[in-house]
């Protein structure tokens, strides 16, 4: 049968891939997608879109319990996880049903099915056993939770992931999530605001590892002070069901310095791995076509997206650099202008590229840690500047959520390199500051800003 024709074949219908289509589209490029499920990918699905309406939700919580400070007396509050999963789920197939009239609109097909590469002299895709052919081809296929394989973690597969969390019909009254990155901080404290018994299990001592050490300390500690159990220095051995349908999780704790003990959490019912993704490219057949894979298997690109076969490029998770949306979006956008815009160098600056963790409070970071600037510029030229303090809005309640922030300089017009923070609403006030440290900004910059008076970011530009 003849493949059919385009001049941009793109596999994913995420974030990137459909950023990328549209624009090209918008260039005059004809465009085919290729997606077997809904489209919008992990993001708008499993993701950032009903990951924020749940986080939302658990921030209702917390001021329900600092109603009665503020003078509001509201008896016989009673949650019902029904009712937000519903609207979260209609909110979240009105985006899919948006997303599928932009593609219409834009005149890119929509190739249902799962692709993969042929082994033809060009580069070819095949869906269900038809070919498709374009002299440029985008894989954009993203990632997936990764579960411990039962021969390794016996009964491994009784947990879900955070796929399966938006899956749950209940609040779970006993949970338990193991992993110490951004995704299980963000479930394990929707979790316990809402009212689950609540458990992080972790294999060190401290979560978000590779976040500022300010950001990593004060993150543990906050989830220790709003309830969740942190079990440190901890790995699953074992999960089994019990006769009542609850699960057991077998643990091996071992703390420096001392001998491993094992002990057993009972009557858990959801327990959720939260321990890394993967990428999806093992369908995909690249070695058909020569594009090169890491030992992890995501796809190895240069600074402008190209694989090691010319004509076949990937952005996004399944690259394993910055798993976040707007890269991803950023990239495929920038990937379409410099493909069919005449814009030959155009490229995504993966240097100080802001994120936010939906924690609680929320952390909002860009640029370097500390360590990370001591490394590049040496100790000596590298300055710090920290605060730690008590938001406004606490000022009158019994519960207490402390704000700290770190600014991260070097050099003697101590140029900003890295902005870290904790605290209510620094998920919303980081915008603006990575423009300015995007721009070049110093601490003199920062001095020079009159602060607006009373808000917790004015102590960014009030440092000493």
């Amino acid at each position: 049968m003849a493949a059919a024709a385009y001049e941009l074949l793109v596999l994913g219908g995420g974030s990137g891939g459909l950023a990328g289509a549209r624009r090209a589209a918008e260039m005059g490029a004809r465009v085919a997608l290729v997606e077997p499920r809904r489209l919008g990918g992990t993001c708008v699905n499993v993701g950032c879109v009903p990951k924020k309406v749940m986080w939302n939700t658990a921030v209702h919580a917390e001021f329900i319990h600092d109603h009665p400070d503020y003078g509001f007396e509201i008896p016989g509050v009673r949650f019902n996880w029904r009712t937000i999963k519903e609207k979260r789920d209609a909110y979240v197939r009105r985006l899919n049903e948006i997303y599928e009239n932009n593609v219409a609109k834009a005149h890119i097909d929509i190739i249902r099915g799962y692709g993969k590469f042929t082994a033809d002299p060009e580069p070819t895709i095949e869906v269900d056993g038809q070919k498709y052919t374009a002299p440029h081809i985008l894989i954009a296929t993203g990632g997936r939770p990764v579960v411990p394989p039962d021969c390794e973690v016996p009964g491994a597969s009784l947990g879900i992931t955070s796929d399966g969390f938006f899956d749950l019909e209940e609040l779970p009254r006993h949970s338990v999530v193991v992993g110490a990155g951004y995704i299980a901080v963000e479930i394990v404290g929707i979790l316990s605001t809402l009212g689950s018994k609540s458990s992080l299990l972790i294999r060190r001592d401290k979560v978000l590892r590779t976040f500022d050490s300010l950001i990593s300390t004060n993150c543990t500690q906050e989830l220790e002070n709003m309830g969740v159990d942190v079990w440190k220095h901890t790995q699953v051995q074992a999960v089994t069901k019990s006769p009542s349908g609850l699960l057991e999780v077998t643990v091996t704790s071992s703390e420096p310095g001392h001998k491993p003990t094992v002990k057993v959490i009972r009557d858990v019912d959801c327990l959720l791995w939260a321990i890394g993704r993967k990428p999806n490219t093992e369908e995909l057949c690249l070695d058909r076509v020569g594009v090169k894979v890491d030992p992890h298997n995501h796809v190895v690109v240069d600074e402008f997206q190209n694989t090691t076969r010319k004509g076949i490029y990937a952005i996004g998770d399944v690259c394993g650099k910055a798993l976040l949306t707007p890269v991803a979006i950023a990239a495929g956008r920038k990937l379409a202008l410099r493909l069919f815009g005449n814009q030959q160098h155009a490229r995504l600056d993966y240097s100080n590229i802001p994120t936010v963790v939906f924690s609680h409070p929320p952390i909002g970071t860009v640029g370097l840690t500390e360590d990370e600037a001591i490394s590049v510029y040496g100790k000596d030229n590298v300055k710090i500047y920290s605060t730690l303090f008590t938001p406004m809005y606490h000022a009158v309640t019994q519960r207490k959520v402390k704000c700290v922030m770190k600014l991260v300089c070097t050099g003697k017009e101590e140029k900003v390199v890295g902005l870290h923070m904790q605290g209510l609403g620094c998920d919303e006030m980081l915008q603006g500051f990575a423009v300015a440290i995007k721009m070049g900004a110093t601490k003199a910059d920062f001095d020079n800003t009159v602060a607006i008076h009373p808000t917790s970011a004015e102590e960014l530009v009030t440092m000493r």
